[in-house]
């Protein structure tokens, strides 16, 4: 036994010395120290040698083990030094060509506006708050004294999660949640995303972004209404801007206005990008808070008053930056983006 040891020793040295990948040196351990190996089939014969001699041979075949796996990492070492070698003469870098410049994105349109106005409202002395997508009926209808059979309850004009919550059609629904904390006087503005099941065309679109302002506090009056939208107007457009005031409707405010800006193109002077009217689409919408509305959260309108008025931040972002589509600002071009 002690001679085949040596010989099978012998052997895979020298078989090893001549392998040229790691293939050829796996298949060589395989063949001498697998499972079914030719040193496994010898150590599975020493049942036949007597008690002296195991531990002899026992000991050897170790040492055979030992060595050849030894040889094996060796050349598994060598092998890869080589390649690594091969491929560094390969891989030639010109250490004198310029890098290439990351190209680093942009903040959108949208978000750049969304920021600007809340940096507007802050400057002026309101709170931004921000809350939930999804709502109760209560707050995104009842409180806010929408009737029962107004169109906007339907369900082919919101979208329904359960009979009792909903897919926020405006952010209107934070002015319940800041007037129910009681905690007054209030001024503030809150932004975010709404949705409503509207037709897709060049001003409309199923998701879209709104803020909304409210103050509440002792002697508010339409007068404080109209200078601070007069105000946030020239702020963010410019002093040059006017605005015009239309009645409209709302049933959470009365009395109620719908915002016009001068347009953006010809500054009130009349072009067709305006129709010659000198003013661009309708901006928001404004207006007294109902008494209604502040008694559902717990205010009384005999003491207190308040105004509020909400906007299209999209519509906003459209006007300020002279957009005509508002699927631009959802459709990702890098080219539309890139220009921001």
């Amino acid at each position: 036994m002690k001679e085949q040891l040596l010989k099978l020793k012998e052997e895979a040295l020298n078989q090893l010395k001549e392998c040229s990948g790691n293939a050829d040196i796996e298949k060589i351990r395989v063949q001498y120290l697998g499972k079914k190996g030719e040193l496994t089939l010898i150590l599975r014969s020493m049942g036949s040698l007597s008690e002296e001699e195991r531990p002899e041979m026992g000991k050897l075949a170790n040492e055979v083990r030992a060595v050849i796996e030894e040889e094996i990492k060796a050349i598994k070492e060598e092998i890869t030094a080589k390649e690594n070698q091969k491929n560094a003469k390969s891989e030639i870098i010109d250490i004198t060509m310029p890098g290439r410049i990351p190209e680093i994105g942009r903040r959108h349109p949208l978000i750049q506006v969304k920021e600007e106005l809340e940096s507007v409202f802050m400057r002026m002395g309101y709170d931004v708050v921000s809350g939930p997508e999804i709502d109760t009926v209560g707050n995104n209808f009842d409180d806010l004294n929408a009737p029962y059979d107004h169109p906007s309850r339907d369900r082919s004009d919101t979208f329904y999660v359960s009979d009792d919550l909903v897919l926020r059609t405006q952010t209107s629904p934070m002015q319940i949640r800041v007037m129910k904390e009681g905690k007054l006087p209030i001024r503030m503005v809150s932004t975010g995303r709404t949705f409503r099941f509207d037709d897709v065309d060049d001003t409309h679109s199923p998701m879209f972004h709104q803020m909304e302002c409210l103050v509440v506090d002792k002697g508010v009056t339409l007068a404080n209404l109209k200078d601070s939208i007069d105000q946030f107007v020239k702020e963010l457009f410019g002093s040059n801007m006017k605005t015009r005031f239309r009645p409209h409707n709302f049933p959470f405010t009365e009395p109620s206005a719908e915002v016009d800006v001068s347009c953006h193109a010809c500054m009130g002077e009349g072009c067709p990008t305006c129709h010659g009217t000198g003013w661009s689409m309708e901006l928001l919408g404004c207006g007294m808070v109902h008494p209604n509305v502040l008694r559902n959260c717990g205010i009384d309108p005999e003491i207190y008053s308040g105004y509020a008025f909400g906007m299209g931040i999209d519509r906003v972002t459209m006007v300020k930056y002279g957009i005509p589509n508002i699927r631009l600002l959802f459709e990702n071009d890098v080219r539309f983006l890139k220009q921001f």
